[in-house]
């Protein structure tokens, strides 16, 4: 990676913008960047880091401190611009952080968030084309090109001040600390971690199935209850190496003695059911003996009650063999009662016909009345002709009162309409002038809009002017008293700066000490050290002074912000009143007044809200000469459609009369003497019907007579016939269905009962039954239930131990499956446990107590120490040579320690007794060889640019000349290094020079080289 150009803008302490030729100041090979102290000299290898990696080194990019420079006027972008080549590939890096600038709109100030860009130099063309503005795009970017985080980087590119003499002289925990950073030996933590990790699972996982194989054997425990090895239960806690044999022997003991107990108790359970079957017979025998008995003593009993039941058996009989022989005259009975009832009606019918009859007709007979009958129809059906004229003529009649109905309707609106005609045209040329107003106002209020609203706007700009007009003044106070301050604070602060100045040399020798170098000229002796006056003050009174001093001119620069943004306000509001919206002059002058403005709005306003009323108008009077319209339409054409229908009424009522003339001749023939031709009819109708009925009863009567004289006859001859003498003696021995059903009923269960106990005596086992001793079943069934109590018995303490036997094999295949299934499970323990123990640096394996990590970075020190080793023999003139040492120091563990051979005496001894110089030249070389080490550990990517800050001063000079010599070397390998120093000397040895000056606006970069850096 080679830097070619740095551009810094309100950077720091750089408050301008600064640009850094890296191209010229490499060329050299060696360069110096030198400055007073707070003049940047850091800050400047600060960019390099913000440009690639957006952040800078140390506490300088802790939260709250700003990168922005306190000398950038407002306005200026805070940015950092480096172009370099990394990979073959010449990229250009433009970042900006987060930063406050002011609003564009109204006034204070807003955050603008950070910003970043990419681009790469296109050879072929020689143009830039930009690759991305993503941050996290180009973070990844540089990281995979440079091969190294920021850490890394500012370690091995940015040497530190100080950082490599607390390595050298550091114990092991913080030397791999930092090594651990820089090469990244996470990885190899993760896997001390990862195996403790899989130690603890494996561990878990062998205490729980441990713990599940006790659960089991708890359960055999209980399962056992009863048996020997109940009594003498596993013993043992989850962890224990023979935990699973020992369940395992004492399972298989169980089992066997719950398989004996099972054998005792089959043979048991057989004897007692042997034992219950028998019982069960005897009881069986002695009940079927106790029926017998039973049912022969109820026989006999049932005999003698058929016996007294007897008479009363006959007289049933008898009584249901009358009504049987009844039966067959029941038919003849029953058509002789429909027949006197079929005459009885008849009869009373005939009685209510005659009532009606004249008296010559009450007495003759159907064929009389039937002849009259059909005289009279001839006569209705000539009256036909005339009940339709009487019909017609009524429709006429109504039809004529509609026609005069008709008439004065059409009369009504004929005088309607031609009044209202009359007034038509004054009125439709009313509303004409109405929609014509109403459109005219539409018109008016636009225009007037138009001008309404940027008459509102002047007048809200002007109002805004006058309170600008005052916050002016207002901030003009407040900006001269906040430079009467800062100018106050200033030369207050100068005074104390130039007093301390004066005594600068005795606050330096305060702090020097017999042995220890000077800060300024490097020796060791001080033999005149400066003394302090009496207006001597001390760096705090400074910063006291100069923070004094900041505030007030932070102060007066918010001000001179704030009364620029406010006349810059006050400006585009004067601007808005003196311009009208629509590009017309304003008729109240050149700066009218809030007032006149107001006025001109408020007539403005009440024009427009009279035309917008009247505007709004519009629709409605539209509507109203639409309707009036139609209106008109509507009242012309029912005037013309009566016109028409009275013309047509004319000639309908004449021929209505004619037709009605007709009718009349034809009615009075019809209706003879009675009123009208309907009544006529009526009265014909009615004679017609009472002569049909009366002929009807009197066939119905004489029908009925000959019917009851024939059932008569009927009955007679089957009483004969059935052996009664006479039918009233058949009616008398005839009974209901009820009372039949009943006789039967009654003579049929003697009989059933008869035929029963006739059964029961003739049974053989029934009367051998009694003629034994009388049966005792409560005495077997106490037997019986005495042995059904010891089956059950037996069957409950076989079912225990089939079950006992049942869950000891099934629990005891359980436990043995688990002890399968942990054999596996506790190998894997094993060997992870191993494993972890070695890498943690807590077995007994491992002798020197080495963690892994610990062990990677002490091989990865050893190269370090080795590379260091070559520049540290060249600095020392062949004396010193650094080599790791692994040896354990106290109780510590061993593996990052570090020893410096002196080749003088031929001792190893620490690197904490190197002396001042000693240990700078040391620690440089150890910084070097690193960058070596970590450049081909990031995968071998050249660094062609370093920097070395600091610690120059305590070297003499032939020990200085070597140590140039050894950084001039490293151009053998195309590098480029530039050193950070205050020592004088080497801005007479380093021809190319990057001076950094700071002054009270800000610090700034001059590059110096050749004669012209030598002379300065």
């Amino acid at each position: 990676m080679r830097l070619h150009r740095l551009e810094i803008t309100a950077f720091g302490p750089f408050g301008t913008a600064q640009t850094v030729d890296f191209d010229t100041l490499s060329a050299a090979g060696l360069f110096l960047l030198h400055g007073p102290t707070g003049a940047g000299k850091t800050s400047v290898l600060d960019a390099v880091c913000f440009a690639l990696y957006g952040s800078v080194p140390g506490v300088r990019q802790s939260p709250g401190a700003s990168l922005r420079s306190d000398h950038a006027p407002v306005g200026t972008y805070t940015e950092v611009l480096l172009e370099l080549t990394v990979g073959e590939r010449r990229l250009e890096i433009t970042r900006r952080p987060a930063q406050q600038r002011p609003k564009k709109r109204g006034g204070g100030f807003t955050t603008e968030k950070a910003q970043t860009w990419l681009r790469e130099y296109d050879p072929a063309t020689g143009e830039w084309a930009g690759l991305s503005r993503s941050h996290q795009e180009i973070g990844e970017e540089i990281t995979q090109l440079v091969g190294m985080s920021r850490e890394q980087f500012c370690q091995v590119v940015l040497l530190p001040q100080g950082d490599f003499a607390k390595f050298l002289r550091a114990d092991a925990e913080a030397r791999g600390k930092l090594l651990g950073r820089l090469f990244d030996t996470r990885r190899f933590a993760a896997v001390e971690e990862r195996l403790a990790d899989l130690r603890r699972a494996a561990e878990q996982q062998v205490r729980e199935g441990d713990e599940r194989l006790l659960t089991l054997a708890h359960r055999m425990t209980q399962a056992a209850g009863g048996l020997d090895a109940a009594r003498a239960p596993v013993e043992g806690r989850p962890g224990d190496p023979g935990l699973a044999e020992s369940v395992l022997t004492w399972a298989a003991v169980a089992r066997t003695e719950a398989r004996e107990a099972l054998d005792i108790a089959g043979v048991r359970f057989t004897a007692a059911e042997r034992g219950q079957a028998a019982a069960r017979a005897a009881l069986d025998a002695e009940k079927e003996l106790a029926d017998r008995q039973a049912r022969h003593a109820d026989a006999l009993r049932r005999r003698e009650q058929l016996t007294a039941r007897a008479p009363e058996r006959d007289r049933h009989q008898a009584a249901l063999d009358r009504s049987l022989k009844a039966e067959r005259v029941a038919p003849a009975l029953g058509l002789r009662k429909d027949a006197e009832r079929e005459h009885a009606t008849a009869q009373a019918a005939r009685e209510r016909s005659r009532a009606h009859l004249p008296p010559d007709l009450a007495d003759q007979g159907a064929e009389h009345l039937s002849a009259l009958e059909h005289r009279l129809r001839g006569e209705l059906g000539g009256l036909g002709s005339a009940r339709r004229a009487e019909q017609r003529a009524a429709a006429l009649a109504e039809e004529r009162a509609a026609l005069a109905r008709e008439a004065r309707a059409d009369e009504d609106a004929l005088q309607d309409a031609a009044g209202w005609l009359a007034d038509w045209e004054p009125r439709r040329t009313a509303l004409a002038e109405r929609v014509e107003a109403a459109t005219d106002a539409a018109a008016r209020a636009e225009h007037l809009a138009g001008r309404l609203e940027p008459a509102r706007r002047r007048l809200a700009a002007a109002r805004r002017r006058d309170a600008l007009e005052r916050d002016t003044a207002a901030a003009e106070a407040r900006l001269t008293d906040a430079r009467e301050h800062r100018n106050t604070a200033h030369e207050a602060w100068l005074d104390v700066k130039s007093r301390r100045l004066r005594g600068i040399a005795a606050e330096l020798a305060a702090t020097l000490t017999d042995g220890d170098a000077c800060q300024v000229c490097g020796s060791t002796a001080h033999p005149a050290p400066a003394r302090t006056t009496a207006d001597h003050v001390d760096r705090a009174t400074e910063d006291a002074a100069y923070a004094a001093y900041t505030r007030a001119d932070e102060s007066r620069t918010a001000v001179e912000r704030e009364l620029a943004v406010t006349r810059e306000a006050w400006s585009t509001a004067r601007a808005d009143v003196l311009s009208a919206a629509d590009g017309t002059a304003s008729t109240l002058g050149t700066d009218p007044t809030v007032d006149e403005l107001a006025r001109e709005v408020e007539e403005l306003a009440r024009l427009h809200g009279e035309a917008h009323a009247l505007a709004g108008q519009t629709h409605h009077a539209r509507e109203a000469l639409a309707r009036a319209e139609r209106e008109h339409e509507e009242r012309v054409g029912a005037q013309r459609e009566a016109e028409r229908r009275v013309a047509a009424r004319t000639s309908r009522r004449e021929a209505l009369d004619e037709e009605q003339a007709t009718l009349d001749e034809e009615l009075a023939r019809g209706r003879g003497a009675f009123a009208s031709v309907a009544e006529h009819a009526t009265r014909l109708e009615r004679q017609i019907a009472v002569l049909v009925e009366a002929a009807a009863t009197v066939r119905s009567a004489e029908l009925a007579a000959q019917r009851l004289k024939e059932a008569d006859d009927r009955l007679a001859d089957a009483a004969y016939r059935a052996g009664f003498t006479t039918p009233a003696e058949a009616r008398d021995a005839l009974v209901g269905e009820a009372q039949r059903r009943a006789l039967q009923q009654h003579i049929d269960v003697w009989q059933a009962e008869a035929a029963a106990v006739a059964d029961r005596l003739a049974e053989p086992g029934t009367a051998a039954a009694a003629t034994l001793p009388p049966a005792d079943p409560e005495a077997a069934a106490a037997a019986h239930t005495a042995a059904d109590r010891g089956l059950r018995q037996a069957a409950s303490d076989l079912a225990a131990a089939r079950e006992r036997e049942t869950g000891l094999t099934g629990l005891s295949r359980q436990a043995g499956t688990e002890v399968r299934r942990l054999g596996p499970l506790r190998e894997e323990y094993d060997r992870v446990a191993r494993l972890a123990a070695l890498t943690a640096g807590t077995s007994a394996e491992n002798e020197r107590r080495m963690r892994l990590e610990s062990y990677v970075l002490a091989a990865r020190l050893e190269q370090v120490a080795a590379a260091a080793t070559a520049r540290l023999q060249r600095m020392s003139s062949g004396r010193y040579t650094l080599v790791h040492s692994d040896a354990r120091s106290g109780g510590k563990r061993a593996g990052l320690g570090l020893h410096v051979v002196d080749a003088w005496t031929g001792n190893e001894r620490d690197t904490a007794t190197l002396s001042g110089g000693e240990t700078f030249f040391a620690s440089l070389a150890l910084a070097l060889g690193l960058a070596d080490v970590v450049t081909d550990e990031a995968g071998g990517v050249r660094l062609d640019t370093l920097f070395i800050d600091e610690g120059f001063g305590s070297l003499d000079e032939q020990t200085l000349d070597e140590v140039l010599d050894v950084l001039d070397s490293l151009r053998e390998r195309d590098r480029s290094v530039g050193i950070v120093s205050h020592v004088g000397d080497l801005r007479r040895r380093i021809p190319a020079q990057l001076e950094v000056v700071k002054a009270r606006h800000g610090s700034a970069v001059r590059l110096r080289t050749g004669g012209d850096a030598l002379s300065g």
